[in-house]
């Protein structure tokens, strides 16, 4: 076994100790046979027409913005060589978030005849700009639903914010090849290295950062009333203002690499966010369905996909 090994394992035992607990914790104040009522009852012709339009709609276009994206750091790639590659990352993020973007990054490496580094440099910065499309959403939901936002919520895109602009500053701060701290510490401290993972940071124009979050916007909003149908499926009327305002840190939990199939977190969120609108119990009824029947179908695209993203991978690398 390699070095390696043993701390992949770890990580894995951790992650599926922490989905029990969380799970437990969420299923302890929910009655077993409510929860299973509210399931047996849901509408599930429309609520699967909802989800599987989201699922269909979310890969198309994820794909989409990864070409644009790609086309704007490292040339252009067709929108066809990526699909394949870009719905198979979501078979490997099934159980394991990072796996699929490393996949991700693999794969643009030798389409595109780069160094893995620097195209993991770019599917870093997808992910960070997915967090401000979500939180952009988030403060424009929090504008037109203050009353009903659980306390420090406000705070969290400021924060977001402040993040951004300390990463934007620090990769636009002269690079230094120099890994020793000779000219003082705080200097060498804050001086970045020429790290392959920070050139898409170091190349991106604070314009590209705002073209990716309305790029992705469609994303959310497509999203956002789908969700909005899919819950009146499980008799659910939740206000749509409330929903633009939660559902954002909704999917910013559910995107934390911290759980097995994102399962837990997610449901906790749902809970905490919308069940000043409806019972406890349907909500999480309502998340446990969304959750598992999205992530299942956009796996189920992808292992559609996973022949051809296979030939891909094994084929000679590009110059």
């Amino acid at each position: 076994m390699t070095a390696r090994g043993p701390r992949e394992t770890l990580r894995r035992a951790v992650a599926a100790i922490v989905t029990a607990v969380v799970v437990a914790l969420v299923l302890r104040r929910m009655p077993a046979d409510r929860l299973a009522a509210l399931l047996a009852r849901a509408d599930y012709p429309a609520f699967l027409a909802a989800m599987l339009a989201n699922t269909a709609f979310y890969v198309a276009w994820d794909t989409f913005v990864l070409s644009r994206v790609v086309s704007w750091f490292h040339g252009p790639v067709a929108y066809r060589h990526l699909l394949p590659v870009r719905a198979a990352s979501y078979v490997a993020g099934f159980f394991n978030t990072n796996a699929g973007r490393g996949l991700l990054a693999l794969h643009l490496a030798r389409r595109l005849g780069a160094p893995v580094l620097q195209s993991g440099s770019t599917v870093l910065f997808l992910v960070f700009t997915e967090y401000l499309h979500l939180v952009a959403w988030a403060a424009a939901g929090m504008l037109l639903a203050r009353e009903a936002l659980p306390a420090g919520l406000p705070w969290v895109p400021p924060a977001v914010a402040a993040v951004w602009l300390a990463l934007f500053a620090y990769t636009r701060l002269p690079a230094s090849a120099d890994a020793r701290p000779r000219a003082g510490a705080l200097r060498w401290l804050l001086a970045p290295r020429g790290w392959a993972l920070l050139r898409t940071f170091r190349l991106a124009p604070a314009r590209r950062y705002a073209q990716v979050v309305l790029l992705r916007a469609p994303m959310f909003f497509v999203s956002l009333c789908l969700h909005y149908a899919a819950a009146r499926a499980f008799g659910l009327d939740l206000p749509f203002r409330a929903l633009l305002a939660g559902l954002p840190v909704v999917f910013m939990v559910a995107a934390l690499p911290v759980t097995v199939a994102r399962l837990g977190t997610t449901q906790a969120a749902w809970v905490l966010f919308f069940s000043a609108y409806a019972p406890a119990p349907a909500v999480l009824a309502f998340s446990l369905a969304a959750h598992l029947t999205f992530v299942t179908t956009r796996a189920l695209v992808g292992l559609a996909f996973v022949p051809r993203a296979g030939v891909d991978l094994l084929a000679p690398r590009r110059a």
